[in-house]
Formats: C-alpha cells, sequence, structure tokens
C-alpha cells in the first residue's frame, strides 16, 4: 500500500505540472508477463492518457491496482517533465549514456587511440631495453 504523504507529492507534483484529474482517461486492463491465472482474472493493469498532450502509459508493475495507478501517475508526470519542459529524467539520461558508450568511433578518435598506444608501448619497450643493459 502507498502511503498518504507519497499520494500527497504525488499530487502536488501533478499540480505544477498542470495535470488535471479530468484531462486522464483512466482505464484498467488485464495484465500481461508472469502472474498466473490471478492475472488472467484481474484487471490490476492500468491505462493512463493525457487529453491535452497525447501522452499515454501503461502500468502493470504491480499486482495491486491502487500501487498501479500511483505508479502510472509517476509515470506519466516523468513523461510530461521530459516532453514540456525538455527536462531529462535519471532514466533517460541513462540510456544516452549507454548509446554513446556503444557508439562507434570516428576514425579521426581510432588514429589518436592508436598513436597513444604506439607512444605507451614505446615507453614500455625502452623501459625493457634499460633494465637489460
Amino acid at each position: 500500500m502507498i502511503k498518504q504523504e507519497k499520494w500527497e507529492a504525488l499530487r502536488k507534483k501533478m499540480e505544477e505540472l498542470q495535470i488535471r484529474e479530468e484531462d486522464l482517461i483512466e482505464k484498467f486492463i488485464l495484465g500481461s508477463g508472469r502472474g498466473g491465472q490471478n492475472l488472467q482474472k484481474t484487471s490490476s493493469c492500468v491505462y493512463l492518457k493525457h487529453l491535452p498532450t497525447g501522452i499515454e502509459v501503461k502500468c502493470g508493475k504491480e499486482r495491486s491496482r491502487d500501487m498501479n495507478r500511483f505508479f502510472a501517475r509517476r509515470e506519466l508526470c516523468e513523461k510530461i517533465e521530459a516532453q514540456v519542459y525538455k527536462v531529462k529524467t535519471e532514466k533517460i539520461q541513462a540510456i544516452e549514456k549507454i548509446r554513446r558508450q556503444k557508439r562507434r568511433r570516428s576514425k579521426k578518435a581510432q588514429e589518436k587511440v592508436l598513436e597513444n598506444k604506439r607512444q605507451r608501448s614505446e615507453i614500455k619497450h625502452l623501459r625493457g631495453v634499460s633494465e637489460e643493459g
């Protein structure tokens, strides 16, 4: 169960972002994934659509409908904040960081790395030669 303080904090954030309950379409649908028979019998997955922006969120993380309602609203706030205010959430920043890490280096960058390796190799080689003599 979500504590009342968390709900209040979420409502305050929704107010700041000018998200009103009247602007939301909320539906409860059957969830998917692991959970067995209980999952197929109950409509605990929450679907939210914010009419002014057209942003849609579907949340079925938990078995509890109340918890999913909370998480769906929180996710909607994050999406609206990211889209409208161009604020990069931690999630988006993490995705971009991984994308940068996986991106292929340019030819010039590759040459620079190889040149540094050659220089380092030369230093190590000279170190070995002086020890032998």
